[in-house]
């Protein structure tokens, strides 16, 4: 269809939604050259969908209470599709029950928050490797410039916002080198994102799987471990049980916020283990809440993420 043509589609959710708080996890920093909000009820994301680049536009309409969403692109019809998914509305929290009073006033204040799932594995993949074991700015300024240097225009309003699609699994593939090293990341994290480009078939396949076989598959690929798996699966995935473990802040800001101690891995799967099946959607939860530990001290250049692969 023409870039210049846009489907338009309505969600009228089943339960109150809270679309910031849902989407906001598929952008990657503020300056993301695939995304765009007015910080308020507007979002635009351009994509590379199985069929091709879209561009899709969400409005919040809360007082109607529904979704509008516009998509422009060869992925049109496909991000249209996939749209419950991507609002989370396959989310099933049944189950769940919150053990913690912290937990509890979280749940309620981000009733409207539920886990997404965008079924862009790939895309979701890369960005995540560029993030292992650096800072957040670092990573962020290294995938907005592959993404502008080698991803294409966005269609319909996309392009109007200069938004960016990100490259295609075989442009990723044929980056040099060199290329990576000039945005700052290294042959650690560029072969791994080469690999991962190189079996973008295989690895599209896992969405629908079961958890557990979907991350086996994902950590097939040299260089994904545990954290990058996860940080896949509860974006790509909507897997509530996808707990970020192996990150530098979580199991610290987890285990401040209930117990008033931080803990390491080992510490936060004991804490977490009443949630098994929930236990990403604690984590989610708590940080919408702004559950953090304090700060003390002078502010150290430390690695946001730093998995431990």
């Amino acid at each position: 269809m023409s870039d210049s043509v846009a489907l338009t589609r309505t969600v009228r959710p089943e339960r109150p939604l809270l679309l910031g708080a849902v989407v906001s996890t598929f952008r990657r920093g503020g300056g993301d050259p695939t995304s765009w909000t007015d910080r308020g009820r507007t979002w635009v994301f351009a994509w590379r969908a199985p069929t091709g680049p879209v561009t899709l536009r969400l409005v919040d309409h809360p007082r109607l209470g529904e979704v509008e969403a516009q998509a422009w692109g060869e992925g049109a019809e496909w991000v249209l599709d996939r749209l419950p998914h991507i609002l989370g509305e396959h989310d099933d929290d049944a189950g769940f029950e919150s053990h913690h009073d912290v937990v509890g006033e979280a749940r309620r204040r981000f009733a409207g928050w539920r886990v997404p799932a965008s079924g862009l594995v790939v895309q979701a993949l890369i960005p995540t490797i560029i993030e292992q074991r650096v800072t957040g700015k670092e990573a962020f300024a290294a995938y907005r410039t592959l993404v502008r240097r080698n991803g294409t225009p966005a269609p319909g309003i996309g392009a109007d916002l200069h938004l960016v699609v990100p490259p295609a699994p075989k442009a990723w593939a044929l980056i040099p080198s060199w290329e990576w090293l000039r945005a700052g990341v290294d042959g650690a994290r560029s072969r791994p994102a080469v690999m991962a480009a190189g079996r973008a078939g295989r690895l599209e396949q896992i969405v629908g799987m079961p958890s557990l076989e979907a991350r086996r598959r994902l950590e097939s690929v040299p260089g994904v471990g545990r954290w990058t798996a996860n940080e896949v699966a509860h974006r790509a995935l909507g897997d509530a049980d996808a707990v970020s473990f192996g990150d530098y802040h979580v199991a610290k800001n987890i285990g401040w916020a209930l117990t008033g101690s931080p803990v390491d891995d080992d510490g936060l799967a004991e804490l977490l283990e009443p949630y098994a099946g929930h236990r990403y959607r604690v984590q989610r939860l708590l940080e919408l809440a702004g559950a953090m530990r304090p700060r003390r001290g002078p502010r150290f250049t430390l690695p946001t993420h730093l998995p431990g692969r």
